[in-house]
């Protein structure tokens, strides 16, 4: 497939990386001159709007921060719908609401045009080690087509179901992830008001029933999550929203999750 690809940020950039090491025709485009820098020595084109990356490619991928941005980029003037043929594909690479997926999909539809949602877990790292989580929901045949693509960086790559259900799993994940890093850093506190230094007992706690990846983060970035709070805490927040959103939308109960979550989140400054 050629693919374009649009968000080249520290997630995103090595996900292209990646796609062009696997030999993939790629075009790339970007708002800002510098994120193409590092790209400069690469077999890949560049484009001079969405548009036209789009008019060269099969499947665009999209790595930008917000659900604005998703609609900017796709809809906007000069957007991605503008150029892409009947047949192809876009994948949301970003972390959105559900019904800004459903939306677009219906936009796209009405151009021939296949939206998937396929939101990643894992950063920087594991895109260039070939092993994000990506998790993927639309029609399963237009996935299939797109799986050679996803699988140059991302392993495992799950199709969770109908288009939308791959941002509500990333989602749910985040809200997790939140609440595991209230539960370990509260911990911490515990047991450094119980006469237990942090790091040891972290160290501990690694190895027991009691580990988790939010512990370790925690524990590197000195027991408290202040360090976490100027970038990690505006992410973490708009996702812990958007869950909320969906679930008093379905009716359906939050649990302590929530809880966890909201008192990660107070604990960062960053109130739901």
């Amino acid at each position: 497939m050629r693919v374009g690809f649009i968000g080249l940020g520290s997630q995103g950039a090595p996900m292209a990386h990646r796609i062009i090491d696997a030999g993939h025709p790629t075009t790339l485009w970007a708002r800002r001159p510098a994120t193409l820098e590092p790209f400069g020595g690469k077999p890949a084109e560049v484009a001079a709007s969405p548009a036209e990356l789009a008019a060269g490619s099969d499947l665009v991928c999209l790595c930008v921060v917000g659900d604005a941005d998703v609609e900017e980029v796709v809809t906007g003037e000069n957007g991605v719908l503008a150029g892409l043929a009947k047949g192809g594909v876009i994948a949301v690479h970003s972390t959105v609401h559900p019904d800004t997926c459903r939306r677009l999909a219906a936009t796209a539809a009405e151009r021939g045009v296949s939206l998937i949602d396929a939101p990643v877990s894992g950063g920087g790292p594991a895109a260039s080690e070939g092993r994000l989580l990506v998790m993927v929901g639309g029609d399963a045949d237009v996935v299939e087509r797109c799986r050679p693509v996803f699988a140059s960086y991302g392993d495992p790559v799950v199709h969770l179901g109908d288009l939308g259900s791959g941002q509500v799993t990333k989602l749910l994940n985040n809200l997790l992830f939140t609440a595991h890093l209230g539960t370990a850093s509260s911990l911490l506190e515990l047991g450094r008001g119980l006469g237990v230094e942090a790091s040891r007992l972290a160290e501990v706690l690694s190895h027991g029933s009691g580990a988790s990846f939010a512990l370790t983060r925690v524990a590197a970035a000195g027991a408290t999550l202040d360090a976490m709070a100027g970038h990690a805490g505006p992410l973490l927040q708009k996702d812990v929203r958007l869950v909320a959103d969906l679930a008093g939308s379905a009716g359906a109960a939050t649990g302590v999750v929530l809880d966890a979550a909201d008192a990660a989140l107070d604990r960062m400054g960053h109130q739901r």
